[in-house]
């Protein structure tokens, strides 16, 4: 009853259920850190072409070129438990044959936006980009281990600059928009949303919303409307679109 390893024992139970519920507090915790994101996504222009959308595809066929604006700040989200969010734009539009195919929906554009305390990584998107985070350029002497222990620990983030403010100015796709039936020409009444996900340190993953819930205010814009061209390529100019605003398409009211 009283031996070293029943003692043990003890101790780890005793010391796993602070830890259970330590990590339990901060995840919960994120309820009083108040949230107001705000974004502006336009589309710049959009371009229907045919052809192979992927070097591994077999077949030519359709698909949508999208370039857009974005201007967003996201940095309210970020709070104690935030390690990272994924910030990715979707165009959805309805399907050929609505009564029996559902809507469809792809993902153009993607990226990781981490915390302030994130070394730098290539992989992500940072704003404004911290010129003395970058890895120099590669040469045939081989670095020094100091010198490569002082870059890796480089902040991703230059002084002053707050993590989740995001702007890109006629931003390039990282994915092209295809269709299952190969074509998507003149499809109508398509839209680009702005969603992200945020990964805490500890707890559940949280994604955007529309609505306001206690502290936590929901996004206004982030979305637009646009149709498609037809397949010669005709471009849709930034003034010829319409923006749809939350209030315009119903997301969502102040609780």
């Amino acid at each position: 009853m009283h031996n070293t390893l029943t003692r043990a024992q003890n101790v780890f139970g005793y010391f796993t259920s602070v830890a259970f519920a330590v990590a339990a507090a901060i995840a919960v915790s994120i309820v009083l850190s108040a949230q107001a994101p705000t974004a502006s996504l336009e589309l710049h222009n959009v371009q229907v072409v045919k052809g192979r959308p992927h070097y591994y595809s077999t077949k030519r066929e359709e698909f949508a070129h999208v370039k857009f604006d974005l201007d967003a700040d996201l940095s309210s989200v970020f709070n104690w438990n935030t390690k990272q969010i994924f910030v990715y734009i979707t165009a959805s539009y309805p399907s050929s044959n609505p009564s029996s195919i559902p809507a469809s929906e792809s993902v153009i554009w993607d990226a990781i936006i981490p915390a302030s305390n994130a070394p730098w990584h290539q992989n992500t998107y940072i704003h404004p980009p911290n010129a003395n985070a970058k890895p120099e350029k590669k040469t045939k002497k081989p670095a020094k281990k100091a010198e490569t222990g002082k870059r890796d620990n480089q902040k991703a983030y230059p002084a002053g600059a707050k993590p989740g403010v995001i702007k890109l100015e006629k931003g390039m796709p990282k994915y092209q928009i295809t269709d299952v039936t190969g074509k998507i020409a003149e499809r109508q009444n398509a839209t680009l949303t702005l969603h992200w996900n945020v990964q805490p340190w500890v707890g559940l993953l949280v994604w955007d919303n529309r609505r306001t819930y206690g502290r936590w205010q929901g996004l206004k814009g982030g979305d637009a409307s646009f149709d498609f061209p037809s397949l010669q390529g005709t471009q849709v100019k930034k003034e010829d679109l319409k923006t749809a605003t939350g209030a315009e398409r119903n997301r969502g009211s102040p609780a």
